[in-house]
């Protein structure tokens, strides 16, 4: 029966030898690199990922990860592609073919119609004198030492530095293209990046007759019963001319207990937090969580251009919303 000792030990060395190999992929960024990188700015189609067996699952998050960083790209089973997928194909493609040994037959089967359409294709090889790269017009070698599996069978490394080279290409991309979070929001709505990088302030706060405001002259127990209403925790407070002039919230109530004033008695306006912060509307949420967190408040009130109070959001909003 194995001790802890060894279940230690074999992770262990996995980890070292992956390290290593993906260390040594220093040594394959060059010149080979950059011409590929710019093959790839330069496609006027999209990037078209293939690979075999777990070159193929490796393909398959490269081509997700170009596309969500702005380089248009999508897999293409190799063994599909010669029963018809390689109609996917358009003539200002690019082809990005993975294979450890470069001889993968599926793909070398495909090499003289995607050399008749005329796409460029780059290999990604451990081998620079495989079939792969001698037909490719780039090559990117991703040579490992050593799989991590001890019986040299099973991929590991080789995996691991084909991943990290693909992301090499991707990031490389993204900054050569200025690709910006909103870039990638746009194609990340669905998720908790999205939400953090496309909802704004407006999509969030309560706005008309679910924003908590009262009059300055109001007494502290009547502003209480808006913030009951409302649900807030807060009540912007305002002039006469609806402009805002404070912020009465859960804390203050407690510093007033705590003196001892006459809520039934006293105006809201004598106890407030006078200048409030505030933001636009039109900012993005993830501004206001991090307005919030800097300056240790649980909520905003938003103000239009006249400084009249349009909008109010608390932490709690952003929770519900996935912003935080």
């Amino acid at each position: 029966m194995s001790t802890a000792s060894q279940w230690h030990q074999w992770a262990k060395r996995v980890i070292d030898i992956e390290t290593a190999a993906i260390q040594h992929l220093h040594r394959f960024i060059d010149d080979e690199f950059v011409a590929a990188c710019e093959t790839l700015l330069a496609c006027k189609g999209k990037v078209v990922v293939m690979g075999m067996g777990k070159s193929g699952h490796i393909g398959n998050k490269i081509a997700a990860t170009l596309a969500s960083t702005g380089t248009p790209a999508f897999f293409v089973h190799p063994g599909e592609a010669s029963h018809g997928d390689l109609g996917m194909l358009a003539p200002q493609d690019v082809v990005i073919a993975i294979s450890n040994s470069g001889e993968a037959h599926e793909i070398l089967t495909l090499m003289p119609v995607i050399k008749r359409m005329g796409l460029a294709v780059i290999a990604m090889t451990g081998n620079p004198n495989s079939s792969m790269a001698q037909l490719a017009q780039h090559h990117l070698c991703i040579k490992v030492e050593e799989e991590a599996c001890p019986l040299g069978l099973a991929p590991t490394s080789s995996t691991t530095a084909t991943l990290v080279m693909g992301d090499a290409i991707a990031v490389a991309l993204l900054q050569a293209r200025g690709f910006t979070a909103d870039d990638f929001a746009l194609s990340h709505p669905g998720g908790a990046l999205g939400r953090k990088l496309l909802l704004r302030v407006a999509d969030l706060m309560h706005r008309d007759d679910r924003l908590p405001q009262v009059r300055q002259d109001v007494t502290i127990s009547a502003a209480l019963l808006e913030i009951s209403a409302k649900g807030l925790g807060m009540t912007a407070v305002t002039t006469a001319d609806d402009k805002l002039s404070g912020i009465f919230t859960d804390g203050d109530l407690r510093r007033v207990l705590d003196a001892k004033v006459d809520i039934h008695s006293t105006a809201i306006g004598d106890v407030m937090t006078q200048d409030p912060v505030t933001i636009s509307s039109h900012l993005l949420a993830a501004e206001a969580l991090q307005m919030m967190e800097s300056r240790k408040i649980n909520g905003l009130i938003t103000v239009d251009e006249q400084g009249r109070p349009e909008g109010a959001l608390n932490m709690m909003d952003m929770l519900k919303a996935g912003v935080l």
